[in-house]
């Protein structure tokens, strides 16, 4: 099956054709369709033309819920833990 500029390998199509599909599967299709996106491709651009095409159809289908989470604002970057998170980020000296 051939897509279009936002879902090119008509990944996201198939999900919403395929029975009793769950959440966990439509976010592993999410990923694949995301990793395979040329890298001009406006994401948001796609997601929302996603949306209006098949979420108006399948509001309740866990594949909507997954691009609307794919919409959703990322929160923003916080300190990680370990010895990095504790030293700062600074590799500690060889010896």
């Amino acid at each position: 099956m051939k897509g279009d500029w936002a879902d090119p390998k008509a990944l996201i199509a198939e999900a919403y054709r395929i029975e009793g599909i769950g959440a966990p599967e439509c976010r592993s299709i999410f990923m694949d369709w995301a990793l395979s996106l040329p890298e001009e491709t406006d994401q948001r651009g796609a997601l929302e033309a996603l949306l209006a095409r098949h979420g108006a159809e399948a509001p309740e289908h866990p594949m909507s819920r997954v691009l609307i989470e794919g919409l959703a604002e990322g929160r923003p970057a916080s300190r990680r833990g370990g010895w990095r998170g504790r030293r700062g980020g600074r590799v500690p000296p060889a010896d």
